[in-house]
């Protein structure tokens, strides 16, 4: 039996999803994008089946309605969906990564009967676009899903059915403490990233050398803050009080540790970064790299390597002749707490641990995985 899916919106989320449920023969795509080149590259590339003129038409056809747009456009999508026809028994999702606006943006389709259950994929990449999309962006990463109540179990029994192409770990949360952690673990690191770049910012107007001693620790902490500044405007705008309750909290916990060096007793001291310590190493493997998880991670393997011409073209031959892809290299300019003066970044464990396997055999450099 073919079950048709309506994709709407077709960048990285939206193409890599289709991707990855076309894995199962029996799906059959109809996706839509605002930008008909877009749509048009989905459909030559067989990252769709079918090209829907318009929204409207999508969803009438469709079993599966998945909204893979910005917050906003899909708030404004549920509530011109209002007027429309669905299938009997169809069910809509989405990818927002906020949930709570597009769940209330919904509530009228399920007071007309409508099943809705909110969905949020927990990966991504520093690339956009279809160009981007790949059908194993999801694989390990968690994927949730908000329902609005325990009376949707069957509803998404078929959605955990539908998404096993994407070998994802689907995970079942209330939409609030969904936008509570994710605030915790990606909102709000991603504005403490953005306001330390500010703070780099302001201090080179004094110190223009201190930009380039901005590698290691500080470019690995701030990495996130490259992302599309008109996504995460709209993040922190979905999300405000969430957010407004994470910078209380930090404002606090920096006024202790202010305190804490103006006492500068050596003791309490040690035992701040002791303790945090501790808990980042016990933090999941996530963020060792195993899986994904609400921030999107890189698999990466750290190199020693000497400092002379050859040593990276040495690496990449190995990789090459094991055919293991890489998806970026780079070389650390500060070894100060960075371990391998090489990091290489891989699509996934497998290929991370196949790449550590061939390159302990056939190269003396040390490596490790941080």
């Amino acid at each position: 039996m073919t079950i048709t899916v309506a994709m709407i919106g077709l960048g990285l989320i939206g193409g890599s999803l289709s991707l990855a449920l076309q894995r199962n023969e029996n799906i059959h795509v109809i996706g839509f994008d605002r930008r008909y080149q877009t749509t048009d590259e989905a459909y030559r590339r067989s990252i769709i089946d079918e090209i829907a003129p318009s929204v409207r038409y999508a969803i009438e056809r469709a079993d599966i309605v998945i909204f893979a747009t910005p917050v906003n456009t899909t708030v404004k999508l549920l509530r011109e969906a209002e007027h429309w026809t669905f299938r009997d028994g169809v069910i809509v999702t989405d990818t927002g990564s906020t949930k709570v606006p597009i769940m209330e943006a919904a509530t009228p389709l399920v007071e007309q009967g409508v099943t809705f259950i909110g969905g949020h994929p927990m990966a991504g990449s520093h690339k956009s676009g279809i160009a981007a999309a790949k059908e194993l962006l999801f694989e390990n990463a968690y994927y949730v899903l908000t329902p609005y109540d325990d009376k949707q179990k069957m509803a998404i029994e078929t959605l955990r059915e539908l998404l096993q192409p994407t070998k994802a770990k689907v995970v079942v949360l209330d939409a609030y403490k969904h936008d509570r952690m994710t605030a915790m673990v990606s909102h709000f690191p991603h504005v403490i990233a953005s306001s330390l770049v500010d703070r780099l910012a302001e201090e080179k107007e004094e110190e223009p050398f201190v930009a380039k001693l901005a590698a290691g620790g500080f470019r690995d902490l701030t990495r996130i803050a490259s992302a599309d500044p008109k996504m995460w405007r709209d993040i922190t705008l979905q999300n405000r009080s969430e957010l407004l309750r994470q910078v209380e909290h930090w404002m606090t916990a920096m006024d202790n540790v202010r305190d804490m060096i103006e006492r500068a007793d050596e003791e309490e001291i040690f035992t701040f970064f002791e303790r945090s310590k501790k808990v980042r190493d016990s933090l999941p493997s996530t963020f060792a790299g195993a899986t994904q998880g609400a921030l999107y991670m890189t698999f990466d393997l750290h190199i020693d390597i000497p400092d002379h011409p050859g040593s990276i073209a040495e690496i990449t031959k190995v990789l090459a002749d094991h055919e293991i892809s890489i998806t970026n290299i780079r070389i650390v300019e500060t070894r100060t707490d960075v371990y391998g003066i090489l990091v290489v970044s891989f699509q996934n464990t497998d290929d991370r641990r196949k790449a550590r396997n061939v390159l302990e055999e056939e190269t003396d450099y040390s490596m490790h995985i941080i």
